[in-house]
């Protein structure tokens, strides 16, 4: 982990799990998921912007040039939703931040809210009075395949328990269910999952726990790279009998699962989650 002076203050429009996202508070992840980009891109783990300020300025700035009041949407009905975790997991990171200033600065913002999507139960933030405006997004996946993909990471049931506490706490929680790996055992692991998250979560917030629903999205340099240092995994992330290779819109080469049967596999997924939650809404879905 290194500290750096921020230099880049792009905010980028997101349209899914936020409205925007921010400029990287940090850039990298002690975690070594092994679909993640981040993986290759940033070996020693971690670098950490000292420029707090300058990132929150220019986050104030952007949300005060918007449309205000906002227009209702998937992301939120009342706040622009700032996702400010993209490139690293920020819950997990939060020792080496002002965490609280930072979080003071989107709880107090009249037209903004903060989200961040996390694979880590942090409970040391619980003491933090967040009034619904920090979104703690717990990402979710099957447990047999989260132990090979994202060893380290919190237990799958450890990230829904926690569910009830961080909403209890004043959090707005949502699950996130990615990356969704469609593998030979897939159904009977997702039926695990959603079972799971219905026998686990309260009754009463179960109305305002709403999901995202994120397809693997693999790359070849990644997968080369996890080939040659031995890294588990790529039997669920590269099969070539149910990919494709996609253009990003950075132009980046990817690969998807193939377009006709990628259509199925959101119409069975959605199907078998729907039956099991049906309470819960789906923001959306690709």
């Amino acid at each position: 982990m290194k500290y750096v002076q921020r230099k880049t203050f792009k905010i980028r429009k997101s349209g899914r799990s936020s409205d925007y996202i921010t400029p990287s508070f940090g850039y990298g992840c002690l975690y070594k998921c092994t679909y993640c980009y981040m993986r290759r891109n940033v070996p020693y783990g971690l670098s950490v912007a000292e420029n707090i300020d300058d990132i929150l300025t220019s986050i104030d700035a952007h949300a005060n040039d918007l449309l205000w009041p906002k227009p209702p949407n998937q992301t939120s009905n009342d706040y622009w939703t700032y996702d400010f975790s993209c490139n690293e997991d920020f819950i997990l990171h939060t020792r080496f931040y002002d965490w609280e200033y930072i979080f003071d600065f989107f709880r107090d913002h009249n037209r903004i809210m903060g989200t961040a999507a996390t694979k880590y139960v942090n409970d040391t933030i619980l003491t933090y009075n967040a009034d619904k405006k920090i979104r703690i997004r717990f990402s979710l996946m099957p447990q047999e395949i989260s132990t090979v993909l994202e060893p380290n990471t919190s237990k799958i049931i450890d990230r829904i328990q926690a569910v009830n506490r961080f909403y209890d706490a004043g959090y707005d929680v949502h699950l996130n269910y990615s990356p969704i790996v469609v593998y030979k055992n897939s159904k009977a692991g997702y039926t695990e999952l959603f079972n799971l998250v219905n026998e686990n979560i309260c009754n009463d917030i179960k109305k305002d726990v709403m999901a995202e629903c994120i397809f693997l999205t693999h790359n070849e340099k990644l997968h080369d790279y996890n080939v040659e240092n031995n890294i588990m995994g790529e039997d669920l992330l590269w099969t070539p009998h149910n990919q494709q290779e996609k253009t990003s819109i950075y132009g980046g080469k990817n690969i998807r699962y193939k377009y006709w049967l990628k259509n199925e596999y959101v119409t069975a997924f959605k199907r078998l989650h729907n039956s099991i939650l049906p309470w819960q809404k789906i923001r959306y879905i690709f």
